[in-house]
């Protein structure tokens, strides 16, 4: 890993133009963004919800969780941003890499059926409510 730690930046937008080490956070759009930590200055993109990424700060450093893993990318680093550390990751096989895929659509999958069978129970009823 070129880059061993990150410096946080809570912004209202991503900025187009990524500075190397440095994580930029939208809160108000929910995700995080950054160089790659391996140095090949590809852009991460990290959504922030219930079934992507999680951040967590502590009031002085930010953590990401689950971890970072750049399959599409030639450098295939993967890696964890704890406490605005980077901590290198093992290398994912490609089996590996299909079961993770598949677990992450399964579970988008469940979270947006639930979400529609919620939807569907309020219905017309939900319309009323004036808050």
């Amino acid at each position: 890993m070129k880059y061993r730690r990150l410096e946080h930046r809570f912004m209202q937008y991503i900025p187009r133009l990524l500075e190397p080490g440095v994580l930029y956070i939208s809160i108000e759009f929910a995700t995080a963004a950054h160089k790659c930590c391996c140095g090949c200055d590809e852009h991460i993109v990290t959504p922030l919800t219930s079934h992507d990424w999680s951040l967590t700060f502590d009031g002085e450093t930010v953590s990401l969780w689950p971890s970072i893993g750049n399959w599409n990318y030639a450098c295939r680093s993967h890696y964890i941003i704890k406490r605005n550390r980077v901590v290198e990751a093992r290398p994912w096989r490609d089996d590996e890499i299909t079961a993770g895929r598949q677990k992450d659509r399964l579970a988008k999958s469940e979270f947006y059926e639930v979400n529609r069978e919620e939807n569907e129970l309020i219905g017309d009823w939900g319309s009323n409510l004036h808050i």
